[in-house]
């Protein structure tokens, strides 16, 4: 189980897994946004799955973007 890079799925999450994505003080991902994520990739998320630091970066930095 492999979370996919984050800039395949990012700009498809909705505004509220963003929001959790963002204000989260913890890089593990919840499970809402991990079914989202399996849902718009296909790929098995495990569920201790997390964001590195540069992925948290482009996450912030992407703010608000979409598609």
């Amino acid at each position: 189980m492999t979370l996919p890079p984050l800039r395949e799925w990012w700009s498809e999450l909705s505004d509220d897994a963003r929001e959790d994505v963002l204000r989260s003080d913890s890089p593990h991902l919840d499970e809402a946004v991990r079914e989202e994520i399996r849902i718009i990739t296909g790929a098995v998320v495990g569920m201790v799955e997390s964001l590195t630091e540069d992925d948290v970066a482009y996450a912030r930095s992407h703010a608000g973007k979409s598609g």
